[in-house]
């Protein structure tokens, strides 16, 4: 029996599991989109368009066009970014961005999923660009991200609808290893369970280190 999203990724949590390439069931949720309401979908994400039988989505500057009832998306990312963004046209809600920022563990849940989030997010990105950092600049102003002044380098993208975040990096040497910090506008914290945000962090490293 497939397992929904949520109990899968709590469950490996709990076990500290934090192999980012760990399968989800996206067949759960593919089968859930074949009732869901477009209007529905548009009126809880109005930047998301919905004619002729098809869903436009944006998610980290690219354009995903997915039909429906039944499921295809056009261009075919990896399986959890499809079930990533079929969660936010099932689940998602959305809130204006009132200019603040937050870590993981600042909002709902974060204290308690802190430590596999810091394996799954902070320390892959440490250690897959802390060494690399010109790299990491150049992949990330391919994605469309804004340098910012914080860190050794840092960017913020505009990743899903008015959300979104910034990744920091401070680079390692000889005697300090590298360090990484992830930041989310605060309305993460009412529209995004914890896994989802977990998973939004995967996406941005997983997209950043594709690009280099």
């Amino acid at each position: 029996m497939t397992l929904p999203y949520k109990f899968y990724f709590k469950e490996h949590l709990l076990m500290h599991i934090e192999n980012h390439k760990e399968e989800v069931p996206f067949s759960f949720y593919e089968e859930k989109f074949k009732s869901l309401d477009p209007a529905d979908v548009t009126a809880r994400l109005p930047f998301v368009t919905f004619a002729d039988g098809t869903f436009t989505v944006e998610l980290l500057g690219q354009s995903y066009v997915i039909t429906w009832p039944e499921y295809s998306i056009t261009p075919a990312p990896a399986l959890p970014v499809q079930t990533f963004l079929l969660r936010r046209l099932l689940e998602g809600s959305t809130k204006a961005w009132l200019g603040t920022w937050k870590t993981f563990r600042e909002m709902p849940w974060g204290e308690m999923y802190n430590t596999p989030y810091t394996g799954r997010v902070l320390t892959r990105a440490a250690f897959t660009f802390g060494f690399k950092l010109p790299k990491f600049a150049a992949a990330c102003e391919k994605l469309g991200g804004r340098k910012l002044s914080h860190g050794d380098e840092g960017y913020e993208f505009d990743f899903f609808g008015p959300f979104k975040m910034q990744i920091l990096m401070w680079a390692g040497d000889d005697e300090f290893p590298p360090n990484a910090q992830v930041l989310y506008t605060e309305n993460f914290a009412d529209c995004f369970a914890a896994e989802d945000r977990v998973v939004a962090g995967d996406i941005l490293i997983t997209c950043i280190k594709m690009a280099m």
